[in-house]
């Protein structure tokens, strides 16, 4: 009873918007260590959808012409970036003697986007549960750390909001942890990390069908629908100034939907979940995620990468 309370409480103040979404993520994993998660299977199979919900409402407070921009500006580095760091994923899994399947999927999420990639890839692949269970558990113990780590980093770097917002949406795994992240360093990072973010979503639709292709694979792809009715309510908020107020709602409830659900990500953050991703997992995905961190890193602080 303990737990459920505490569990609600977290959930209503995070939704409140009274927590920052990092704030809100880090109330989640104390949750997920000190008490036994009362709804920890339903957690981790429904926070799909609303952060989905939520990204689409951002797109209302977002101008159409800023995203067009951004996404066609990050497209090559996007790109490079994909192949780079499935190269290197599938290298390092294969030093470390980690699952084939597994090391794939771990290189796959940090790749692309975190656990809806793997979530896309995966039946193509005809992983068991045990390997989704590991991959999707490596990449997100890692959104949790760069969810409050870059923040950090970027203020001591004095990084511009321009360059902290596309080193989140490159280097960081899941939309939701790169829409907390930019969202807590400022208004034009969050604007330009979850459109290049998205646009480097959109990438699950081509690695699904090649992986399908080089397996023989039948397994249906899932399409990435919601990044549709995101560009939608950009193409809304730009060309229906009438509906500015209406926008503006929807684009608050957007960011109150996304900290409640970086809540719940948290609170899925278990002891079990960390016992069960494993040393080598876990070592190939953060080696492979500080490789990309640093390299985009220093890419953009040189001026190679840039909007």
């Amino acid at each position: 009873m303990a737990a459920k309370i505490v569990f609600f409480a977290g959930l209503a103040l995070s939704a409140t918007g009274l927590l920052s979404p990092s704030l809100a993520l880090l109330a989640g994993i104390l949750f997920a260590l000190v008490f036994a998660h009362p709804y920890e299977e339903a957690c981790r199979s429904y926070s799909k959808f609303p952060l989905q919900v939520s990204v689409v409402g951002l797109g209302f407070g977002m101008n159409l012409h800023e995203v067009l921009r951004a996404g066609r500006s990050g497209f090559l580095y996007t790109a490079i970036g994909i192949i780079g760091a499935l190269a290197i994923g599938l290298a390092l899994g294969r030093i470390l003697s980690v699952d084939r399947k597994a090391s794939f999927l771990i290189a796959t999420g940090t790749a692309i986007c975190g656990g809806s990639a793997i979530a896309a890839v995966a039946p193509i692949t005809q992983a068991d549960d045990h390997e989704i269970a590991v991959s999707i558990g490596t990449v997100f113990v890692l959104n949790s750390v760069a969810l409050l780590l870059f923040p950090s980093i970027g203020l001591r770097l004095h990084l511009t909001q321009p360059q902290f917002g596309l080193w989140a949406a490159l280097a960081i795994h899941d939309t939701s942890s790169v829409v907390g992240a930019a969202a807590k360093y400022g208004a034009e990072a969050l604007s330009i990390g979850t459109t290049v973010k998205l646009a480097r979503a959109l990438w699950i639709v081509p690695l699904s069908i090649v992986t399908a292709y080089a397996m023989k694979s039948k397994a249906r792809i899932q399409w990435p629908w919601f990044i549709l009715f995101f560009c939608l309510a950009a193409v809304a908020k730009t060309y229906v100034p009438a509906g500015a107020p209406f926008f503006a709602v929807l684009s608050r409830l957007g960011k109150l939907g996304l900290t409640a659900t970086l809540f719940l990500i948290g609170a899925s953050l278990s002891k079990s979940t960390l016992r069960q991703v494993g040393l080598r997992p876990l070592l190939q995905g953060v080696v492979l995620w500080a490789i990309v961190a640093v390299a985009t890193l220093l890419a953009i602080r040189s001026g190679w990468v840039a909007l």
